[in-house]
């Protein structure tokens, strides 16, 4: 993957998040999980197609680093769906794993 492809898509993971943000402080009542899903949804492509690089983009680090912990201080009531999908983020960027197995659980489980 070019340095150019890698920043486009470092740029999208950023304007989901600056998405996300907006919706966020625009509405203290309503949860904004329609724009965390489109975060999530580019963070999981920027992962699956820079796999094989061992550099992650600034951006995205910047955004995903401490993304549980962030979500949890902004606001008193956050769904669990949001935070399990956070931390599992955050174990797909940076341990390379996903803590979630659903269908890849051991036989007899």
């Amino acid at each position: 993957m070019t340095d150019s492809q890698k920043d486009a898509l470092a740029a999208i993971v950023e304007e989901r998040w600056v998405d996300f943000q907006m919706a966020f402080s625009d509405n203290r009542r309503k949860y904004p999980a329609q724009e965390f899903k489109r975060f999530v949804q580019a963070v999981r492509s920027y992962i699956e197609q820079c796999r094989d690089d061992p550099l992650v983009h600034r951006k995205v680090v910047q955004v995903v680093n401490g993304l549980t912990n962030s979500l949890k201080v902004e606001r008193k009531r956050v769904p669990n769906e949001v935070l399990a999908e956070a931390d599992r983020l955050e174990c797909l960027m940076f341990a390379g794993y996903d803590p979630h197995f659903e269908g890849d659980e051991p036989p007899g489980l």
